[in-house]
């Protein structure tokens, strides 16, 4: 066995390696040849399914307060066996004792002669009544029936009305500063598009994410996740608000919007939500489907891009970062059970830090807005504060990282959009026409 290792070795040094070698082998082959037959004379020491006996689950007690999960171990009794002297593990198995009752043979004769006593015995099945019934299947799962009266609610949650009202007001924001004379009729027919055209993206948005919606809490309430409505009802709905959407962005305002009006929904429903599993750049994407809407505003009005809308845009695009990056880092939990890779998940630094640095690109926009002659040179002035404050909360939140400085990072971007719109404004260049007839 270590012929070919001692071989190497030569003198009295060599030779009493090789005797404690083989010493060793010796002593190591008889500990193992005793422990097998130690364990064959006695079976009670083999490992058997009784000892793990403990994984099993014998029953689940619910109390109110909590699920709690008990093993019971069934009793192994030791029988020895008569003929070999082998100790056994038997199982108890605890007897059953039948009443019999003890009936004479005319009471058994009466009552198989008589049919009416033996109808009138109570049967052995249970009987389920209406009530229990009815019980029961209101604790399982069904879907909904939805009367005509609750249709307008469940159309509003259907296209995210708040999200659609703002996106709606971001472009009458466009619309009004631009420096063309003001148009109520083109101005009503841009909102309604822009809100149809908003509430059919959303619409799509939530057909194609009810598997992951049903699994947050955020969004398991939405129509299409409760039953509430079927699928085709919400593709119904959304195509009966995005073609008309469209048709009068493009027919009756200028086909640019209505380009615009469209390019944003495919955006919408075939970028920024097939990439929220995937990468977190659906952030960006989604960034770029919120600046579009002033943008439409600015081109409904003068029919065409111009600094101004490019200008607005970048105001929306910054904004959302700060915004969307506090919102999604106190539903972390919830993203990941859904399944979405955001940046509060997979980057948490890299999430704080872009929330800070578009919350100083504002300060940046607000100083350029005069210098592309959008606004007077008092509008960088006066948006300061407001700009610097949001910015001082984004640092807050960069360095502490916790759930309270990224709460009020949120509230604060609430006010802080529609304060900056209406003060960008307050601030607007004055038309050419309105100074000649001042003057």
């Amino acid at each position: 066995m270590y012929k070919t290792q001692c071989s190497r070795l030569t003198g009295l040094f060599g030779v009493n390696i090789k005797q404690k070698l083989v010493g060793c082998g010796l002593r190591c082959m008889q500990t193992a040849r005793s422990r097998v037959l130690l364990h064959r004379r006695e079976p009670s020491h083999w490992m058997t399914y009784q000892h793990l006996n403990f994984l099993k689950r014998q029953y689940v007690s619910k109390n109110p307060a909590e699920l709690q999960q008990r093993a019971v171990p069934k009793q192994v009794l030791a029988d020895v066996d008569d003929n070999g002297g082998e100790e056994r593990q038997v199982q108890r198995i605890p007897t059953i004792e039948p009443t019999v009752q003890d009936l004479s043979k005319s009471e058994v004769a009466e009552e198989t002669s008589n049919p009416a006593t033996t109808s009138k015995e109570t049967p052995h099945v249970q009987v389920e009544t209406d009530e229990a019934r009815d019980a029961r299947l209101d604790r399982q799962w069904k879907q909904m029936k939805v009367e005509a009266a609750d249709l307008p609610d469940i159309y509003a949650r259907l296209a995210k009305i708040k999200l659609t009202a703002l996106v709606v007001t971001t472009a009458a924001a466009g619309y009004a500063m631009a420096p063309v004379p003001f148009d109520p009729a083109i101005f009503l027919v841009t909102c309604l598009g822009t809100g149809l055209a908003s509430s059919a993206a959303n619409s799509i948005n939530q057909y194609f994410e009810v598997p992951f919606d049903s699994n947050m809490n955020r969004t398991k309430n939405r129509p299409l996740v409760r039953g509430q409505i079927s699928p085709l009802h919400a593709v119904t709905f959304a195509l009966a608000c995005g073609v008309p959407g469209v048709t009068l962005l493009t027919c009756v305002v200028n086909p640019l919007t209505g380009f615009l009006g469209a390019l944003n929904i495919l955006l919408y429903t075939c970028c920024y939500t097939p990439l929220k599993r995937l990468t977190i750049a659906n952030t960006w994407a989604g960034s770029v489907v919120g600046a579009i809407p002033p943008i439409m505003g600015w081109t409904a009005a003068t029919g065409c891009l111009g600094p101004g809308a490019l200008l607005l845009g970048g105001f929306l695009y910054s904004w959302q970062f700060p915004h969307f990056n506090s919102l999604s880092w106190n539903l972390r939990e919830d993203y990941s059970r859904g399944g979405y890779r955001m940046m509060s998940v997979t980057h948490p630094a890299l999430c704080r830090r872009v929330a800070l640095r578009h919350s100083v690109a504002l300060i940046g926009l607000a100083a350029a807005a005069p210098a592309l002659g959008v606004t007077t040179w008092s509008f960088p002035l006066v948006s300061l504060p407001v700009n610097a404050y949001i910015t001082l909360l984004a640092f807050r939140f960069y360095r502490k990282g916790d759930r309270a400085s990224a709460r009020k990072l949120f509230f604060c971007s609430l006010w802080h959009l529609p304060m900056l719109l209406l003060l960008a404004l307050t601030c607007k260049t004055p038309r050419d026409d309105d100074t000649a007839s001042t003057s």
